[in-house]
């Protein structure tokens, strides 16, 4: 069961019927909360329910958009937090035809739920104008409207569709994050390093170009930076290890690669790392490991994690435990599974360990 369309309970729909009627006298709460928990409804899964409100409202709001835009934008301040996503989801629905006040109805509402899902189908089909506006709105005093800026325009946004126009060619994209790179808040941050992740699946070289013209201009940028480039410094990128300090690691010395010989499914792995050095210092050092794990029909998958990341004196030692515990995205597998050790993107040494139990 998904446990985020618990929220959406008979409370939520009376509250939210209470509160449009305070705004529009003619709506009809009762019916539409008998239209709304009907008898499908326990059989609706998050997304379903989600479009199930927008619709019934669609039914019982003024016909005319403008009207049922401005009582929805109205009532949407009573309501914070992620689950009133509805209000959004009803000008995604029904907005397509009115760009103007959609527009002014998502800024209003974002800060009260999010609308990065709800701008996307406006940038497909009004491209020029909503890029237009979404850069004007990385100047809001308001941090979740910046966010929208930067979130909504996201070429591989988890949960959404995939905007092709930007991962065909994301150049639109960059002055708007160019006017968030420094922006005071984490939250806004966050959403321009998401970005420029996005990004760099499709388009290395711009985020290398970009990452190299930006480094060093304030450390809100660096931030973002480094979490925007994760995939490409997992990925090694040579160039971008050097531009973040890791240096190739020809004077670390690997004293200690400790890993068990067998783990049991649903348990964790305990490995022991000692590096030491005969310079001065270790110096700044990226260490991950790479986990070849089987999957069902016995063929290797790879996932990546990192161990530790910082500046270290002569010698470094630390502990790692990786879970074996089946999870809803991944399933182990019995078999002769594989860690690689990674120093600044170089592999530096290999470990097998027999997975038993059942699955």
């Amino acid at each position: 069961m998904d446990p985020l369309k618990d929220f959406y309970n008979a409370k939520l729909i009376q509250a939210l019927a209470e509160t449009i009627s305070f705004y529009a006298p003619n709506f009809n709460g009762n019916a539409f909360q008998k239209a709304v928990l009907n008898n499908e409804w326990q059989t609706l899964e998050l997304k379903q329910r989600i479009q199930k409100i927008s619709l019934t409202l669609k039914h019982f709001l003024p016909k005319d958009f403008a009207q049922a835009a401005k009582i929805l934008t109205q009532t949407a301040q009573h309501f914070k937090g992620f689950e009133y996503i509805f209000f959004p989801d009803y000008i995604e629905q029904f907005g397509q035809d009115h760009y103007d006040i959609s527009a002014q109805a998502l800024e209003a509402m974002t800060p009260y739920s999010s609308a990065e899902f709800a701008v996307r189908p406006l940038i497909e089909r009004y491209p020029q104008k909503m890029m237009g506006q979404l850069l004007k709105w990385t100047q809001s005093e308001n941090e979740h409207v910046r966010r929208l800026a930067s979130e909504g325009c996201r070429p591989r946004l988890p949960w959404a569709k995939a905007l092709k126009i930007f991962q065909q060619d994301p150049h639109p994209i960059l002055p708007i994050l160019e006017a968030l790179k420094q922006d005071d808040s984490r939250y806004v941050r966050k959403s321009v390093a998401n970005n420029l992740n996005d990004i760099s699946k499709d388009h290395p070289e711009l985020i290398l170009k970009t990452a190299q013209n930006w480094f060093g201009q304030h450390p809100h940028t660096d931030w973002i930076l480094k979490h925007g480039c994760r995939t490409l410094l997992k990925q090694a990128h040579p160039d971008l290890l050097a531009l973040f300090g890791f240096a190739k690691p020809s004077h670390v010395d690997l004293s200690i690669f400790n890993v068990p010989a067998q783990v049991e499914i649903g348990s964790n792995l305990k490995m022991i790392i000692e590096l030491q050095t005969q310079q001065a210092e270790l110096g700044k050092l990226r260490v991950e490991v790479c986990l070849h794990y089987r999957r069902a029909n016995g063929q290797l998958s790879h996932k990546r994690f990192k161990v530790i990341e910082g500046n270290y004196r002569k010698e470094k030692k630390v502990e790692k435990h990786l879970s074996f515990q089946p999870l809803s995205t991944r399933r182990y597998y019995p078999g002769e599974h594989g860690l690689t050790l990674i120093i600044n993107g170089q592999p530096m040494a290999e470990k097998s360990f027999e997975l038993v139990g059942k699955p």
